[in-house]
């Protein structure tokens, strides 16, 4: 012999659809918000109908419960056949089909906002390809003393920054954090690696012995580059670098006020994408995955 031990509580089931309903409401919500087609807009509203519809003919929530309530059977209990109150599987029946209905709702806003995402990416690179960053040449000297080239990094993935090496917090918390996702890359021996660049945007002070003192304290591969003011500035100007000198202080040190950007260059030396301060590493070293498997694909 089986039977059921205790009656279902209606209310909790009741609660726990109203529950779905307004999860899948707020879904709908967020669907619509992003700018999804007309199509999308149309088949959600269809959803959302239906699931209106679960709750039966009713039409407010204090009518709905009374509507539940007055459905309810004495607990009778089951046989040994099996059978259950009809109001009972009524209102399972209402539950599964609602979580059906959140389920293929919460499935279309997945595939909206991932389809929104893509799109983004698409017009990102567009815009990118428009602005013709990156596309120029340098000729500029290591911290080591040596001429290096753009030429001499093609075939790699470069994360560049333009900095200084007096700067007093900005630039370290960059390279500190340009530093770190190519450490988190390195620890994937599937990708390639990735070289960490820094180009100095004030050659009068930071020649080849201060850009070896400060590049110590960061990644080990990284490579620091200087030059003559000319040759700083043309290397700028292909990224459209920003800098401006402050006014000095009693001692004749000064400030410069910068852009900061990180940029990442594919093997191809051209710019992939960039990377501002709100962009955190774990941000960025899943961007430079996400673009390394789109060339690999």
């Amino acid at each position: 012999m089986c039977s059921w031990q205790q009656p279902v509580n209606e209310d909790v089931l009741f609660l726990f659809l109203i529950l779905i309903l307004i999860l899948d409401l707020f879904l709908f919500a967020q669907v619509a918000a992003r700018g999804s087609d007309t199509k999308m807009l149309l088949a959600l509203r269809g959803f959302a109908a239906d699931l209106r519809a679960s709750l039966g003919p009713t039409r407010t929530l204090r009518e709905a419960r009374r509507n539940v309530l007055a459905t309810q059977q004495p607990p009778a209990r089951l046989l040994s056949q099996g059978k259950r109150s009809p109001a009972k599987l009524r209102l399972r029946t209402r539950v599964a089909v609602s979580l059906l209905l959140g389920g293929g709702l919460l499935a279309a806003w997945a595939l909206a906002d991932a389809e929104k995402r893509r799109e983004e990416q698409r017009t990102r690179a567009e815009q990118l390809r428009r602005a013709a960053l990156g596309q120029g040449d340098f000729s500029l000297v290591d911290h080591r003393g040596q001429r290096r080239t753009k030429r001499d990094f093609l075939g790699r993935w470069v994360l560049l920054y333009f900095g200084f090496t007096r700067c007093p917090d900005i630039c370290p918390d960059e390279l500190d954090k340009m530093s770190a996702v190519v450490a988190e890359l390195d620890a994937d021996a599937s990708l390639p690696p990735v070289q960490p660049l820094f180009i100095t945007v004030d050659p009068e002070r930071d020649h080849v012995e201060a850009l070896a003192r400060y590049l110590k304290d960061f990644h080990p591969r990284m490579v620091g580059l200087t030059g003559t003011s000319e040759e700083v500035q043309e290397a700028g100007r292909h990224y459209r670098v920003y800098a401006s000198r402050g006014p000095p202080d009693q001692d004749g040190d000064y400030l410069l006020d910068h852009s900061i950007l990180i940029y990442l260059l594919g093997p191809d030396g051209l710019l992939v994408d960039y990377y501002n301060r709100l962009k955190d590493k774990e941000h960025m070293a899943q961007s430079v995955r996400r673009h390394m498997a789109k060339q690999r694909g």
